[in-house]
Formats: C-alpha cells, structure tokens, sequence
C-alpha cells in the first residue's frame, strides 16, 4: 500500500473548506445529468456553510460568497443554475481601489469631527434660544472630551474661544452667563424650554381652588 503525501497532491484552492470538499467538487464536474449537478451542488453549498460557521447568516452577501467559492473551486468551470452568475476570473485576487481620505483636517483633534459637524448646524440655527442650547450642549462635551485628553480642567473661557474659532467667529459664547449658571458643567442639567405652567405655579393655582 503506497502512502499519498499532500506535499504530492494538488494545492487546495480554497482552505477553509480542505481538500474534501474540493474532492467533491471536481466530482460534480463529472455529473453528466445537469439536475442531478444541480442537486448536488445546492447540497454541497449547504456543507460550506456547516464548515464555516460564518457564513450560516441569512444574508444574501453570504448566500453570494458561498457560491462564489464554489466556482473558484472548480476553476471556474462549473456548469450548473445559480442565484448568483459566475464570477469574473480576472477580478479574483485583485486588489481593491484605495479609498479617498477627507483631506481636510480638524482644527482640534481632541474634539473630533463630529463635534466640529456639530458646531457648523449650531451655526445654521435661526432660533436664538435653539442655538444657545446648543452651545451649551457643545461646551459640555469639548469639557469632557478635553478631561478625557488631558488630567487638568479646561477653562470656561477657553471653551469659548475654540467654540468661536470652529464657527469662524459665527457662534458668540455669553461667558459671563456660562460661569455664572455652571452651564459647561456636565453635572448640571441641560435647560430644556418650557411647554407650560412650572411645578411651582401649578401648586399655587391648586391651593387657591381649594381655598376658593
């Protein structure tokens, strides 16, 4: 009995499913009648999935790889019915496109660019109480994510400065307002406007019905 080393055999093409399956396929290939092809080739598809568990998600882009790695199997020669068409044999290992990074850069890159996106619609509010909410929502955040940077406190004052500098001079900060009330603290809560009577007036308007 002649032993059969895999340094003799074929490379496998796709590894993560091993050399079986590989077997299978090539056996497929041979299956003159094209239903029983088919038969066996959803079946085998169905054998992938059970040996790479990642691909068992109901999800079309896995349904698409499974046979796609079927026909790479077969060398892309594989006559059978598939949701999927064959794929291109020259777009196997090509590398893709590089991606186009934003060149412009971020002012203040402790902040990050979504406090900057922030800041610009803050800037294209036209309700004066909206926009100064918005500040102050702003500062609490530049205060927390500079704290997370940095072990010392950041000024109130500083605060103000960047916000006026990332709006290009278009957001004016109230410091005196801002140190006052604690309003860039972020243990003290965000003002909300009121849609009614406060708690207050409400019991005051109750005792005097009662009274009455």
């Amino acid at each position: 009995m002649s032993l059969e080393y895999n340094t003799q055999r074929e490379d496998v093409i796709q590894k993560e499913y091993g050399r079986n399956v590989q077997k299978l396929v090539e056996y497929i290939k041979t299956v003159e009648d094209k239903e029983k092809r088919n038969q066996y080739a959803q079946t085998l598809t169905d054998l992938m999935r059970q040996i790479n568990p990642n691909l068992l998600r109901e999800n079309a882009e896995y349904d698409q790889k499974v046979w796609d790695d079927l026909y790479i199997m077969s060398r892309f020669d594989l006559d059978v019915e598939s949701p999927f068409p064959m794929p291109e044999k020259e777009s196997i290992g090509k590398k893709p496109q590089r991606m186009a990074y934003k060149t412009n850069e971020i002012k203040f890159r402790h902040y990050g660019r979504n406090l900057e996106m922030m800041v610009k619609l803050a800037v294209e509010m036209e309700d004066e109480e909206s926009r100064e909410n918005a500040i102050i929502h702003i500062g609490r955040l530049m205060k927390s994510f500079f704290s997370n940077w940095n072990k010392d406190n950041i000024e109130d004052e500083v605060i103000a400065q960047h916000i006026h500098r990332m709006s290009k001079g278009q957001l004016v900060v109230n410091i005196e307002k801002i140190k006052e009330e604690g309003l860039f603290n972020t243990s003290v809560r965000e003002r909300r406007p009121s849609s009614g009577p406060s708690n207050q007036n409400r019991k005051k308007n109750y005792t005097k019905r009662r009274r009455a």
